[in-house]
């Protein structure tokens, strides 16, 4: 009698993934013949020696790795680039306040399309405004729903080099004073803790300031030129930041100062032609050479909204300019996790089932996802050039425009 009224004991249903050629970004490389079980969202066994699951999906010698990771880029908050109104990506008067999650739209179309590049997760980046800050960053992954934003107010995001008019001086200036003026006011208020302005609340950027010297909050800064790269090495040993370089044209000429310092490089694969007198260094083996270097890389499309589907092309033109294979791969799963503070980017026991099962090598452009996961939840990979093909593709009587 008493056991009738006991609550029952509901078990998640488990999902075994078998037979796969998995990419672990771990410590563990490729394994062969392997399986991954996933319960709850979350992956609980790497090849086990039994398995045993409520539903279980032969991969037949599929490759399956980790969910890839998007950064730096407006996924979100753009739908049509040429369409202002569409565009919520900067402002005038943005300043490091500017919060993407307030305009960022998981319904946006191009969503379902990057998750055709087997993007499971993403860091979308502002564009800014008139200072070199241009805000902070924020993680979503790409569900699709609602409350997809996984974090806010994630890493801060500055702008620096060449200007239009002025001096690139007064933005490295700007930023140096920041930080420093934080500092000792941080060490006064330490040091004086009954005074009466050291009790006063910060403000809201003293605080993201405060997070960026404590190592709470990651630093993203974008410049090209060598002698810039140089100022945020020594700001890095300075004031003890956790910094991360964006595009970095010429960090090749700076690699070992920057796989010393352990600065990781933001970097898009395909960028080889001088866009600026700041850009001279760029080269398709960039990626490659900065890798042996020991300078940790993430490969990304900043800035592009769109470009994000081609993510797993720019990491094979990397293998195919020089990139060990393994670090490319790296470079856009468990890289970009580290980088950005991310739960994700691995095939490990705890960590998120972001998984996702091709049909060859994901860096082949003949290759497609058989499946994917994100949370363990299998997603749709139909996207709206897809809906569009199958609409004009469809015979009918009625002309083309007409089918429905």
């Amino acid at each position: 009698m008493l056991a009738g009224l006991l609550p029952a004991i509901v078990q998640a249903d488990t999902l075994a993934v078998t037979n796969a050629k998995i990419y672990t970004s771990t410590e563990q490389g490729v394994l062969t013949n392997a399986s991954v079980i996933i319960e709850d969202g979350k992956i609980i066994q790497v090849n086990p020696d039994v398995v045993t699951a409520d539903t279980i999906i032969d991969a037949k010698g599929g490759i399956l790795t980790p969910g890839f990771i998007g950064a730096m880029n407006s996924l979100g908050l753009v739908e049509v680039g040429q369409e202002k109104m569409t565009r919520d990506t900067n402002d005038k008067a943005a300043d490091m306040t500017f919060d993407p999650s307030l305009a960022f739209n998981p319904k946006s179309v191009a969503i379902p399309f990057a998750r055709k590049g087997g993007i499971t997760r993403n860091i979308v980046a502002p564009g800014g405004g008139e200072t070199i800050f241009s805000g902070q960053t924020i993680e979503v992954t790409l569900t699709g729903d609602w409350d997809s934003v996984v974090a806010t107010e994630q890493a801060l995001f500055v702008s620096l080099g060449a200007k239009h008019d002025g001096s690139r001086i007064i933005g490295m200036q700007n930023l140096i004073n920041k930080l420093d003026e934080r500092q000792k006011a941080l060490t006064k208020a330490e040091s004086k803790k009954s005074d009466k302005d050291a009790a006063k609340e910060p403000t809201k950027e003293e605080l993201i300031i405060n997070a960026v010297l404590s190592g709470d909050k990651p630093l993203i800064a974008y410049a090209d030129r060598g002698s810039d790269i140089m100022q945020l090495i020594k700001l890095k040993q300075r004031f003890n930041i956790d910094l991360v370089l964006l595009e970095a044209a010429d960090a090749i000429t700076l690699a070992d100062e920057i796989a010393k310092a352990e600065i990781p490089v933001v970097m898009d694969a395909l960028r080889n032609l001088p866009e600026s007198f700041d850009s001279l260094h760029n080269s398709l083996d960039n990626a490659g050479k900065l890798s042996k270097a020991g300078v940790k890389v993430v490969l990304a499309t900043p800035g592009d909204a769109h470009g994000n589907y081609a993510l797993r092309y720019s990491a094979g033109n990397a293998v195919a300019n020089g990139m060990d294979y393994q670090e490319a791969m790296a470079s856009i799963t468990s890289n970009v996790a580290d980088t950005f503070h991310l739960d994700a980017g691995r095939i490990a026991v705890g960590m998120p089932a972001d998984i996702v099962l091709w049909s060859g090598d994901p860096f082949e452009y003949s290759s497609h996802i058989e499946k994917m996961w994100i949370g363990g939840e299998e997603q749709s990979t139909e996207s709206r050039q897809d809906v569009l093909r199958d609409r004009y593709m469809t015979k009918s009587s009625m002309p083309q425009a007409y089918t429905k």
